[in-house]
């Protein structure tokens, strides 16, 4: 846990950020992806935010109970890892399906998907242990 509670603090603090700035629309022009304000990628674009939000509150939730040191947080780092997994992936295969390769939008999902992959298997075998004692 002591790398993985930094890769959960910035990437659910980020995704906060994230959400407040499109909220905002501070995001500037020459970084927004193609077809940015197009109303279905827009409603695309939000369709995101109950994931992303998910994947903070797990993520935070797996901080709050390693701090009480709970087995718990294991169960919530499990949650967070694959969903944020999967919000990475989702982005990246619609930006595949519709060739569409802005280096800026793939790595910040690229991180969604390879970080969680360096830590489900120690969460899992993690998780495995605790099943197995008594």
């Amino acid at each position: 846990m002591k790398m993985l509670k930094y890769f959960f603090i910035i990437t659910d603090v980020g995704f906060l950020i994230y959400w407040l700035i499109t909220l905002v629309h501070v995001i500037p022009k020459q970084y927004l992806f193609k077809d940015y304000n197009h109303p279905i990628l827009v409603a695309w674009n939000w369709s995101f935010l109950p994931l992303d939000l998910l994947i903070s509150i797990t993520g935070f939730l797996s901080l709050y109970f390693f701090s009480k040191q709970n087995m718990l947080w294991c169960s919530f780092a499990l949650i967070s890892l694959v969903l944020t997994f999967c919000s990475g992936l989702q982005a990246i295969v619609f930006w595949i399906i519709r060739l569409d390769f802005d280096w800026t939008w793939w790595l910040f999902n690229l991180y969604l998907i390879i970080y969680p992959c360096v830590f489900l298997r120690s969460i899992l075998k993690r998780l495995n242990r605790e099943l197995r004692s008594p």
